[in-house]
This record gives C-alpha cells, sequence and structure tokens, in this order.
C-alpha cells in the first residue's frame, strides 16, 4: 500500500465497480469528492472476495501519495434489487420459507461470471448445488472463487437443488440460527 499522509476516516458509500480477477475497484463516497480504491486484500480481511457493483459500503479511508484508498471495509450491504431481476424458482417461495432453511458450510466447485452460474458442495455431500449470479447479487456478492468456503441456505428448485441465499464463510459464522 502506498505511504500514509493523512488519519483514517469512516466513508459510507456505495462500490462503483469491483473486478475481482483485476484485484481491486473503487468507492463512491456519500459526501463526494474522488473516488476510493479498494484493494481486494482490503475486501478479503472483511471476509469477501468479491463484492457486488452498487453495494452500500462504509471504510477506513486514508489519503495517500498515490489518491484515497480504503484500508478497512466496516460494513456491506448488498445493493437493491428490482423485482424483474426475480428468478422463476423463486417467485412462488415464501421468504420466511428461505429464512427457515439452515445455513449449510460449502466450497465452491467452479463459478463462471461471465456464463452467470456455478455450482457449490455442501460439506460432507458430493451433490451439486446450483449457483445463479442474481442470488450473489442478492447477497452482495459479485463473483466467487473456485475452493471459497460459504454458508449457503438450500432449497429444491424446479431444476434441482439451489443455493436462496449465499454468505463469506467468515460473515455466516457468527450467525446464530434459531
Amino acid at each position: 500500500m502506498a505511504d500514509v499522509t493523512s488519519d483514517a476516516r469512516l466513508v459510507q458509500g456505495s462500490v462503483k465497480w469491483f473486478d475481482p480477477a483485476k484485484g481491486y475497484g473503487f468507492v463512491v463516497a456519500d459526501s463526494g469528492g474522488p473516488d476510493i480504491l479498494l484493494h481486494v486484500n482490503v475486501l478479503r480481511n472483511f471476509g469477501q472476495s468479491s463484492v457486488a457493483d452498487g453495494s452500500r459500503i462504509e471504510v477506513l479511508a486514508h489519503q495517500t501519495s498515490r489518491g484515497v484508498q480504503a484500508t478497512e471495509v466496516t460494513a456491506i450491504t448488498p445493493p437493491e434489487i428490482c423485482a424483474t431481476a426475480e428468478l422463476s424458482d423463486f417467485a412462488a417461495l415464501d421468504p420466511e420459507e428461505v429464512q427457515r432453511a439452515p445455513l449449510e458450510p460449502a466450497r465452491v466447485k467452479w463459478f463462471d461470471k461471465g456464463k452467470g452460474f456455478g455450482f457449490a458442495n455442501i460439506f460432507g455431500n458430493a451433490e451439486d448445488v446450483f449457483l445463479h449470479i442474481e442470488v450473489l447479487r442478492r447477497s452482495g456478492l459479485a463473483d466467487l472463487q473456485p475452493g471459497e468456503a460459504l454458508a449457503m441456505r438450500v432449497i429444491d428448485g424446479r431444476r434441482g437443488r439451489m443455493a436462496a441465499e449465499v454468505f463469506s464463510w467468515e460473515k455466516a459464522t457468527p450467525l446464530k440460527e434459531g
């Protein structure tokens, strides 16, 4: 990271864009000013390897000789999703039914952002669980890496088992069921 030239300040804003392949993205502060660099390592320290464009985010930011950079993520809220983005598999589901599904530990088998889907496996079960890009976006994620640990709420869809809600493992661990 570049040399810090001033004290950290807490900044609220939104994710302008984030590209996990490039390893960085930018945050636009609600208060205005220059874009804030968000490096993937800072995001990983928060427990995520990606973040959906348009997510609300709170970061500690420093002015450096190279510009403003986030040094810590303190909160992320997924972006608002329009009703037209709803998957047909979820249209008839009761949101409370999804919330009653247990959080299950899983690992990403593969995910292709370009195709908009991928698969994961619940620990101890070789059966594939379908992951759709819209479920990731609703959960505040933009991409997944093979082997990445997750916690998922899984439902039986028309075409088999599918994730209805996805959390990074680090963020889901403190969540208490019941």
